[in-house]
């Protein structure tokens, strides 16, 4: 081989190095799971569990980034949730299987712009904003808003929607000064309902130790499937979180209401997360929920320990106590391991 050929040759190397640079693919998820005794208000009895996501949703897939020069960037994500207790895809029997993410986005120095299946306005602001983040076993924020109680008490969720839509439009605002948002469009897609869609937007303001986060959505469809709701429904709420060094504190107020009717059901929460070093940690939160012009109401108190084994995996205890007005109450606690990849 000549040293025309070396050269040549050197020179495809480094072409299709960079080529790699640029562009990547990756497997991504979380495995979660937990050994537990529930019982919610409305339960006959306990029901010892060894259960999947006490922490966070376990689930799995891929994303992908590629780098199209001038600061602009194309990227793809994959993601499908699972109940790893028993090997199970999706949430609960019937969930499509690329519910938790199925998209694909472009981003600049303009901002990004996402069109699929990803999170709904409500989810962000709501994970952020209580110790307890996206678990929708023990976080009493999330239970009152995204987790119907299908017992005696009948207890329903407030979020008339999903924490995630599909047949989505996104634009995200860069961040300037501490400020971003997020501006949400799903289509219905319904033959004979062209005005029926979801509209909805969040914004977070983060600064030193300060964040306040708000959200707002009007929604005619329900998900993961989307299908028409019996009304329209308005569901917003704000948020803040202080971090003083020797402890977090978060606090909520939102409310649901349907277009065709005065009831509306109130929502309000407070937590703390207090840091032992830095790797362990004491969570504690509250919600508040109210049904206007009704005697339903329920509370909820979490308590919690959580231990960072490394960066990617970490170990918790959780007791939670819950009581809804007329069906009683239920204790339940959770011992469970959690793990990235």
């Amino acid at each position: 081989m000549n040293n025309k050929q070396l050269l040549a040759l050197a020179v495809v190397a480094a072409c299709a190095s960079a080529a790699q640079a640029q562009s990547s693919v990756t497997a991504t998820g979380l495995v979660d799971m937990y050994i537990g005794s529930m019982k919610a208000p409305g339960d006959d009895g306990r029901t010892s569990t060894l259960g999947s996501g006490g922490m966070t949703t376990s689930w799995f897939g891929f994303k992908g980034t590629e780098d199209l020069g001038g600061g602009l960037k194309a990227s793809f994500l994959l993601t499908s949730f699972m109940r790893a207790d028993t090997g199970t895809p999706g949430r609960f029997n019937g969930d499509i299987f690329w519910s938790r993410d199925a998209l694909v986005s472009l981003s600049g120095d303009f901002g990004a712009l996402t069109l699929g299946r990803t999170v709904a306005p409500n989810f962000v602001p709501t994970i952020s904003m209580n110790p307890f983040g996206d678990s929708f076993t023990f976080s009493p924020l999330v239970l009152h808003q995204n987790v119907s109680l299908f017992n005696k008490s009948g207890w329903q969720k407030s979020n008339p929607s999903d924490t995630g839509w599909g047949n989505q439009v996104i634009y995200s605002t860069p961040k300037v000064g501490g400020f971003s948002g997020n501006l949400h469009y799903q289509f219905g897609e319904q033959a004979g309902e062209g005005g029926k869609n979801n509209i909805g937007l969040n914004a977070t303001y983060a600064s030193g130790p300060l964040a306040v986060t708000a959200f707002y959505e009007t929604v005619d469809l329900s998900n993961p499937v989307p299908t028409v709701l019996d009304q329209n429904y308005r569901n917003w709420m704000v948020g803040t979180s202080y971090d003083a060094g020797f402890a977090k504190a978060y606090a909520t107020y939102g409310q649901t209401t349907g277009k065709d009717t005065d009831s509306k059901i109130k929502t309000a929460s407070l937590g703390a997360t207090v840091p032992l070093g830095a790797t362990s940690r004491i969570l504690a939160g509250w919600a508040h929920s109210k049904l206007q012009d009704s005697n339903a109401k329920r509370d909820t108190v979490s308590v919690g320990y959580n231990y960072d084994f490394s960066k990617r995996t970490d170990g918790y205890a959780i007791v939670m106590y819950d009581k809804v007005k007329d069906f009683g109450n239920g204790t339940s606690f959770g011992v469970g391991i959690r793990h990235r990849f």
